[in-house]
């Protein structure tokens, strides 16, 4: 199915002026492998061993690639799905579909094979790129409901080559052996497909969050990415050659604009990890100059931080608690405007040397320049945290609408709350209903195959984020949270959930909370602890537990939960405290749809699934026996009844 319906290339000339032709991310490819053949584009960890890849290597892979995939019937404008964890021949595979004007059209690699079939429905996929056997079952079973896909090319053949090779199925390999056969054969073919893409066409095919539904396709094209790194660069965000882990998933905007766009403009050095569970441990290897990670990884990175200090000698403890804190204070100082003195800078400096120096060795960010975090808001004990050890750690905001890249806290210029100024090229205001709006060129031209939501969106030349949001004193944007999710109490009172929640989310203990209330008397909230933060803090207390489902309904975790509800309600408004809450029995689940990828709340779906739970927080009961499904690896399912405690704030502490 082709993507016919985002706009004409005159269209999109007359939009973007400022866009040149020839600019596009094949044409930054090969001028990196022209200019710098022999430095090193991209690394894999490989059982143990860095693979390295030159630029010469780059895009030698992709042109062969982008000729085998176009023997093998891909064309102009096709969609080519592409599943799997971070692997260099999934990044040359995208790129090699671009190089035909076909757009790549990634999922998340824990999609559900129910949910990767919706996706190749609706976009009409032929042909699919899979990282390995596990992903190429999922696709098998969604291609007995979507017959249409063909041919599922995959990059590690351990299970699925020989004579049990799936039908229609191929390796990257022999695919890109055909490529190379062919261009050997068609000398002017390199050259013709590099000359093929268009600054007006479509790279990529991304897709929204989806918590309100299925997701929508976002298409990005050459000239949205180019203008949104040069716009970033331009405000110190990005530099030449940076060091780069692509560690995020592939299906996140965040991840090709980094990892393929910002590194064909500006030449980074991208490095994979060998797997996911050894992303930290290969950080330590990689040293990255650039990092970004959400303020949940954020918050889990200091969780371990505190796990590991708690559980070493009593010295490097008492190391820990005289240097810490220290730095912590000083640093809120500086926020606030005050700069230490000569004796603070000195202690500071034995710090760096005894703690906050091996604190960063060890988790791989000593030679982090440019550290952000963006996605929902951070807490002020996290953030201040991983600035006292030295890291000029700044905020983001930005959607897979504008490439990730719209607004950013400049290095001198920190808040505790905004999240900084618009971009050069960016123009950014608040509407009359307190909505962000933002204009640029790298602002996308419209959704995909949903005229309805494009003409919601895309208003009188501006994007409306759907964000609400304002301006603070200095003139750095403050984001509030979801328009759509502004609510009201029975008496009138205003709230918006997301901002309470991720307040609660402040708390290492609390990985996941629903705050409800709308049309009710007062709020309340269903808390997922975080298993990790909280299990320590129980083994520290010495609180017994078999399981989450039974550390969850604690006495003594509710207690701890509810000091920090408490510590919230204390700074809100009247009329704003959460006045009772329950801890739920496991964490929300993307796979059970209460959560997006992207840990997104499902509201839909969590107000529906835990409606009795919800009614008798609003009844006074004190507990309730709930009926929860439960799925075992055999694809049964089956019911298992939890007691769970409901408490009311001001009992039990």
């Amino acid at each position: 199915m082709q993507l016919e319906d985002i706009r004409t290339a005159a269209e999109s000339a007359a939009l973007h002026p400022n866009w040149r032709e020839g600019d596009h991310l094949l044409a930054l490819l090969a001028k990196n492998a022209g200019e710098r053949p022999n430095e090193v584009a991209m690394r894999e960890r490989d059982h143990g061993i860095w693979q390295e890849y030159s630029w010469a290597d780059y895009l030698d892979i992709v042109v062969s690639f982008a000729a085998g995939l176009e023997e093998a019937g891909v064309t102009a404008h096709d969609l080519v799905a592409v599943i799997g964890d971070n692997r260099p021949n999934l990044y040359f595979a995208m790129l090699g579909a671009i190089c035909l004007r076909a757009v790549p059209s990634p999922a998340y690699p824990d999609v559900p094979p129910e949910e990767l079939a919706g996706q190749l429905r609706r976009e009409g996929i032929r042909v699919a790129v899979a990282e390995d056997q596990e992903q190429v079952d999922k696709l098998l079973l969604a291609r007995r409901s979507h017959p249409d896909l063909q041919l599922i090319v995959y990059d590690d053949p351990r299970g699925l080559s020989g004579k049990d090779q799936p039908e229609g199925t191929v390796s990257f390999e022999t695919l890109l052996e055909r490529g190379r056969a062919r261009l050997k054969r068609e000398p002017g073919l390199k050259d013709d497909l590099l000359s093929r893409p268009s600054v007006h066409d479509v790279a990529i095919l991304l897709h929204s969050s989806g918590t309100t539904g299925v997701p929508k396709g976002v298409p990005l094209k050459h000239g949205h990415l180019i203008s949104g790194v040069r716009n970033a660069a331009a405000a110190g965000y990005f530099r030449q050659g940076e060091v780069h882990m692509a560690y995020l998933p592939i299906a996140w905007v965040g991840d090709f604009t980094f990892s393929v766009a910002a590194a064909l403009e500006l030449r980074f050095v991208v490095n994979i990890p060998e797997a996911q569970e050894t992303a930290l441990h290969d950080m330590r290897e990689i040293a990255p100059t650039l990092y970004f990670c959400s303020p949940r990884a954020w918050s889990a990175m200091l969780t371990r931080i505190q796990v590991g200090i708690a559980e070493t000698t009593r010295f490097k403890r008492w190391l820990y608690d005289r240097f810490m804190p220290f730095a912590v204070e000083m640093e809120r100082a500086r926020l606030d405007g005050r700069q230490p003195g000569a004796l603070q800078k000195l202690r500071y400096a034995l710090g760096s040397f005894l703690i906050y120096g091996p604190i960063k060795d060890h988790l791989g960010l000593s030679r982090v320049e440019r550290a952000y975090t963006a996605g929902e808001a951070i807490g002020e004990d996290v953030f201040l945290f991983f600035r006292a050890l030295g890291l000029n750690l700044r905020q983001f905001y930005g959607q897979t609408e504008n490439c990730a890249l719209a607004v950013a806290q400049s290095p001198d210029d920190i808040s505790l709350t905004s999240v900084g100024r618009p971009f050069p090229g960016v123009e950014v205001k608040i509407d009359d209903s307190g909505e962000i709006l933002l204009r640029g060129d790298n602002i996308f031209d419209g959704y995909y195959k949903d005229p309805e939501a494009t003409a919601k969106a895309l208003r009188g030349g501006w994007l409306h984020t759907g964000d609400a949001g304002q301006f603070d004193d200095d003139g750095q944007l403050v984001v509030l949270g979801r328009v759509s999710e502004v609510m009201h109490t029975a008496s009138g009172t205003r709230y918006i959930p997301t901002y309470l929640e991720n307040r609660l989310k402040f708390s290492q203990f609390v990985k996941d909370v629903c705050v409800v209330g709308s049309g009710r008397d007062f709020l309340s909230a269903i808390v997922c602890i975080d298993l990790q933060a909280t299990g320590q803090w129980a083994q520290e207390n010495g609180v017994a537990y078999t399981s989450y489902a039974e550390l969850s309904q604690s006495p003594a975790i509710y207690d701890l939960v509810q000091g920090i509800i408490a510590r919230l309600n204390a700074a809100l408004p009247s009329g704003l405290a959460i006045s009772r809450f329950v801890n739920l029995h496991k964490e929300f689940d993307p796979d059970d749809g209460e959560v997006t990828r992207t840990r997104k709340l499902r509201r839909d779906v969590i107000d529906e699934r835990y409606r009795r739970i919800i009614e008798a927080t609003y009844t006074g009961d004190r507990e309730i026996e709930f009926e929860a499904q439960i799925a075992y690896e055999t694809g049964q399912t089956g019911v298992i009844t939890r007691k769970l405690t409901i408490r009311t704030l001001g009992e039990g502490a």
